[in-house]
């Protein structure tokens, strides 16, 4: 088993910038891919971000790219996700998750670990 824990989330200001952390205990050896999701109120979850293990591979939604980045450092067991220009429209809940087999995927239902979520609000 994988536990998955986030933190870093906050309340930010429009153009301003945060950096989510997940850290994995158990058996994190057994990972091979993580991801990034949120959840807005009213909305299904939809996938942010994705990074293999080695950290060679990354996958962004479209919404994302050029303002976050996903970054990992194995010798910690930690996934991060840096978020800048923060816009109104990224207010969710941010999930991390992770996936025992290879290949970096969007969908929620391939993952097979979830954290517990942590609350990104962007003010306007």
């Amino acid at each position: 088993q994988v536990q998955l824990v986030e933190s870093g989330g906050g309340l930010v200001q429009a153009g301003g910038s945060l950096r989510l952390s997940c850290a994995a205990s158990g058996r994190p050896f057994s990972i091979s891919n993580n991801g990034w999701f949120r959840q807005a109120p009213g909305k299904q979850r939809e996938f942010v971000a994705a990074i293999n293990w080695s950290g060679s591979t990354t996958d962004y939604a479209d919404s994302v790219k050029g303002r976050f980045t996903i970054s990992r450092d194995n010798a910690i067991h930690t996934v991060y996700l840096q978020m800048n220009n923060l816009q109104p429209e990224d207010t969710a809940i941010y999930y991390c998750a992770a996936r025992r087999e290879r290949g970096l995927v969007v969908s929620d239902h391939r993952y097979d670990y979830w954290g517990q979520g942590t609350q990104v609000t962007v003010s306007s």
